[in-house]
């Protein structure tokens, strides 16, 4: 495979689908042919206004890192792949654009051992499987936390998932966000509705954890108050700076924690949680688009409040 039809972002706040050129496949790579691929709407729109603070910004770039397609080539120490269902966290096989992460591409030249297998997981909720990830890591940063109290902050993607895989954990979950039609998918002991009342109105119990999934650090210190002396806070969105008062934290000895995407495995284990059934992600879909309708797709996912995740559709054959 020589060439590919990528999304590519060409300078800032501009996208386009055009034909790219591919390195070639190494010995031990395999090829994918991509069928979905879905959108982040928090890194992907800092790549899109210029403003992703990370060395591989370098225009044009070919974005995402939440691919799924088949393998329709393999070499002889990975035949086994040939033909099974993979998620793709990105790609860097391309001459003439940079990856960043890469994976939204019809065809992607990819080392064998980086991809995951879906192993029964309906394909569509693959493009979940890097955000489930982070939700988990998160979780795990924020220590034990079976019978205690959590507070999510943001009920988009990574917001939801960590609500379920804390509710999963066992402990007592609430979740805030101004959005309605987020918080009617959510999934939570208790649901909450800022968008006309504070946090400090609603009077909820001290939170032994608080999960900030929002990016928002209006947010995070609209909800200090509600943390509970020693409490730990877990920043599990993506910020340009912090900015939070420090008294209040001084006060609680409030613990400051920061997750980095996803610990090895946590793939894996997200997947098989989805595919028992543990983890329920059918309702985080909530907008479909044809590839050809990429720019629309990027509009909705980046500026339409009510869209959790954008599906794009590259083969028809899917």
């Amino acid at each position: 495979m020589q060439q590919a039809r990528a999304v590519v972002i060409p300078s800032a706040k501009h996208i386009e689908l055009r034909t790219v050129g591919l390195t070639p496949a190494a010995s031990g790579d395999v090829v994918v042919e991509t069928v979905y691929t879905s959108i982040s709407a928090g890194t992907e729109r800092m790549l899109y206004d210029g403003r992703m603070p990370h060395p591989m910004l370098q225009f044009p770039v070919v974005p995402g890192y939440e691919t799924v397609g088949r393998i329709i080539d393999a070499p002889s120490n990975a035949h086994d792949l040939m033909g099974k269902w993979v998620y793709v966290g990105g790609a860097r096989c391309y001459t003439d654009v940079n990856p960043a992460w890469g994976g939204q591409s019809s065809h992607l030249h990819i080392d064998h051992q980086r991809v995951v297998t879906l192993d029964g997981m309906c394909p569509e909720h693959g493009v979940l499987l890097a955000l489930a990830a982070t939700a988990h890591h998160g979780v795990d940063i924020a220590g034990e936390i079976s019978g205690q109290r959590v507070l999510v902050i943001g009920q988009g993607p990574v917001g939801q998932l960590a609500a379920r895989i804390a509710m999963l954990r066992g402990a007592e979950v609430t979740v805030v966000d101004r959005v309605p039609e987020r918080l009617q998918r959510a999934t939570a002991h208790h649901v909450i509705n800022v968008a006309e009342r504070t946090l400090t109105d609603y009077q909820i119990a001290a939170c032994d954890v608080i999960i900030e999934a929002s990016g928002s650090m209006a947010a995070l210190t609209g909800a200090i108050a509600s943390l509970a002396p020693n409490g730990r806070i877990v920043l599990l969105g993506y910020y340009d700076e912090l900015h939070l008062p420090y008294m209040p934290l001084f006060l609680k000895q409030a613990q400051l924690l920061t997750a980095k995407e996803w610990a090895q495995g946590d793939l894996q284990r997200c997947r098989d949680l989805i595919v028992s059934g543990a983890l329920d992600v059918s309702a985080l879909i909530t907008h479909r688009q044809p590839i050809d309708n990429v720019v629309a797709a990027y509009q909705t996912a980046l500026f339409d409040q009510d869209c959790l995740k954008v599906l794009l559709t590259w083969s028809q054959s899917a």
